[in-house]
């Protein structure tokens, strides 16, 4: 006699739930800054395809064989389309939200924190009006104090304290998941569109040549200054149409700096 079902189980032979893909994993990009390793690009790849999301784009890969990499199984064309740029600034010029990742460790942050859970939502929301980049460091210095310049805030993967490093390959792919998984829901766009950070470059470049010519910024300390200055205007948030207005604003103050 064949015994029912316990109502929790699924039929051996019932099919799988599968992912749904959304319109809004077109505007995530994932930003692997300096990996030193193909086969973790590769891999890297590989969980972009599980999980959907097409967009790659390398800043300065260490090893340039990266698009032979064996990991990449099933997604080969993830990399074959993944531009290659020399700048994080480059590389996410056209993003609302730039996210950093970390391990934490030791490192003393300058940015708000959320761990995965937390940050997926508000990535989640914030693709709903613009592309999104989350950047992943190498796999021996993570991302550096400049790197982490360009993002409004950072996430981290809760883990083991005594193990709290993870492979490249496998954040991604943790990461990747945790968006998916959310992404049932309707997403509703923002009332207003955020600026870019092209935008918001130019705005930090403006305000940054008027404090050295000013005399604020003193030569010795300009790399220190730029990263305070980048991190107090993507501080702000602004939308795209106050961005225009205040670099408007801060050219003429630059003008008058120069031309008193």
């Amino acid at each position: 006699m064949k015994l029912p079902l316990h109502s929790s189980e699924a039929p051996l032979n019932s099919s799988p739930a599968s992912l749904v893909v959304k319109p809004w994993f077109d505007r995530l990009r994932v930003v692997l800054v300096r990996s030193r390793n193909p086969l973790n690009i590769g891999a890297a790849a590989r969980a972009m395809s599980n999980f959907g999301f097409q967009n790659l784009r390398l800043v300065n890969p260490w090893e340039p064989s990266y698009l032979g990499a064996r990991s990449a199984v099933g997604a080969s064309q993830v990399l074959l389309s993944a531009p290659v740029f020399g700048t994080v600034a480059e590389a996410v010029e056209d993003c609302a939200l730039v996210v950093g990742t970390t391990a934490l460790g030791e490192r003393e942050l300058q940015h708000p924190l959320r761990i995965l859970e937390q940050g997926a939502e508000l990535i989640r929301g914030g693709l709903a009006a613009a592309p999104v980049a989350i950047l992943f460091g190498s796999e021996k210095f993570g991302l550096s104090n400049e790197d982490l310049s360009h993002c409004h805030w950072l996430m981290h993967i809760p883990t083991r304290g005594e193990h709290t490093s993870m492979n490249l390959g496998q954040a991604v792919a943790v990461c990747l998941y945790e968006l998916a998984r959310g992404a049932a829901g309707v997403l509703q766009p923002e009332e207003h569109t955020p600026a870019t950070a092209a935008e918001v470059e130019r705005i930090t470049q403006v305000l940054f040549e008027a404090l050295c010519t000013s005399g604020y910024v003193r030569p010795m300390g300009e790399s220190a200054a730029t990263e305070k200055v980048r991190h107090m205007v993507r501080r702000m948030n602004l939308e795209k149409n106050d961005a225009e207005v205040l670099l408007g604003m801060m050219r003429q103050v630059l003008w008058k700096t120069k031309h008193p």
